[in-house]
């Protein structure tokens, strides 16, 4: 069983999908390791680490040659990968709704793709969830983001010049990046509150500290999808929550959005006449942009100024801390494959129920049951 690791070709990704942490517990299951030269160098991880470690480290023709299975962070260019085995899996971030061209590209070159980001929400799959593990990431980098652009301080100071004021930080969508945000904001001084449209995250925003915003008495707050995801919300909800949050935003001198909607573009949270009620030299973070955003007016990429509010849009925001981000992700995918490792067959074998979850290709079909039904 040969596993290789490719250094990341897309633009400004600095992750890895292995670290030395894990090629030592791949080989220690039984496996041949082969990573390509300089694939964790914006990691922090030199090639020596990983030759002691006791990885083949190679160029990518001899990395791929006669692999079993390749580890991504993102999914590489499916004509890079010939000289992998027939039926070689992939696992990897594969973003299988924005790139569907790509994974009929996969399927065609008889690769078994594995998209992680189809990890089921389920307890025993918690510690493969790249995007759990990723998006906390996102959340604490959002408010450092958000604090570097903020021309003010965070935290209330009591000088014997006078008293500088706490920042009021406000977050929109409280799931793992969200949690992330308000727990570092409140530990950075800040005066916190949040919303979110599933009303079970009332009771988590209360834990950290800060203070829950939420529409009341009206039909449709639960919002809960499958697998824990939030769903879109009765137009009447959506109309109540845009007044209440409207006065709020107003008030506030951070905002971090975080909301996103699984295989649609993300939720529009924030209009343009919103951004110019807030007073200048305020800023917000849009960790959606890379799905539409959930801010208008954010651009990819960029930072903007709207109404004199800073507008933060940055692309990969796990990648702006790459040393974490890519030991976390190479645990997901250690703990993912290593709960399948059959000893007697000397590989994975993945069960019905994350194997189907996560299974794009097979035998140069497209398998997966939300793609063939998008």
């Amino acid at each position: 069983m040969k596993i290789a690791v490719l250094k990341e070709g897309a633009d400004g990704e600095r992750r890895v999908a292995a670290t030395p942490e894990t090629v030592k517990k791949f080989i220690q299951l039984g496996a041949d390791f082969a990573v390509e030269t300089g694939a964790g160098v914006t990691a922090s991880i030199a090639d020596q680490a990983y030759a002691d470690a006791g990885a083949m480290v190679a160029d990518r023709a001899t990395v791929l040659a006669g692999a079993d299975i390749i580890l991504g962070v993102q999914g590489p260019d499916p004509a890079s990968l010939a000289g992998a085995k027939p039926g070689a899996w992939l696992a990897a971030g594969l973003n299988p709704f924005g790139e569907r061209a790509r994974v009929d590209a996969y399927a065609a070159a008889g690769i078994e793709a594995l998209a992680m980001e189809f990890m089921p929400r389920i307890t025993r799959a918690q510690s493969m969830d790249i995007l759990s593990s990723q998006s906390n990431l996102s959340g604490y980098k959002a408010v450092l983001d958000a604090a570097a652009e903020y021309g003010r301080a965070f935290p209330m100071m009591m000088t014997a010049a006078g008293t500088v004021s706490a920042a009021k930080v406000f977050v929109m969508g409280v799931g793992v990046a969200g949690l992330q945000a308000l727990a570092t904001a409140r530990r950075l001084g800040a005066q916190v509150s949040a919303t979110d449209v599933r009303s079970a995250t009332k009771e988590q925003i209360q834990s950290l500290g800060a203070k829950p915003i939420f529409v009341e008495n009206v039909k449709g707050i639960e919002g809960e999808g499958s697998g824990g995801y939030a769903t879109e919300m009765s137009e009447e909800y959506q109309k109540a929550q845009a007044e209440l949050v409207s006065g709020h935003i107003a008030k506030q001198d951070i905002v971090i959005t975080t909301a996103l909607i699984p295989g649609r573009p993300a939720p529009r949270l924030i209009s343009d006449a919103q951004i110019a009620t807030m007073r200048p030299g305020s800023v917000i973070v849009d960790l959606a942009v890379e799905q539409g955003g959930n801010v208008e007016g954010a651009v990819l990429g960029e930072v903007v100024e709207r109404h004199g509010v800073k507008i933060v849009g940055h692309r990969n925001v796990p990648s702006r801390l790459a040393a974490d981000a890519s030991a976390l992700f190479s645990r997901n995918l250690f703990n993912f494959l290593s709960a399948f490792w059959d000893k007697e067959a000397g590989r994975p074998i993945l069960d019905e129920e994350i194997g189907d979850a996560v299974r794009l290709t097979k035998d140069g079909k497209v398998v997966n049951a939300r793609l063939l039904s998008s």
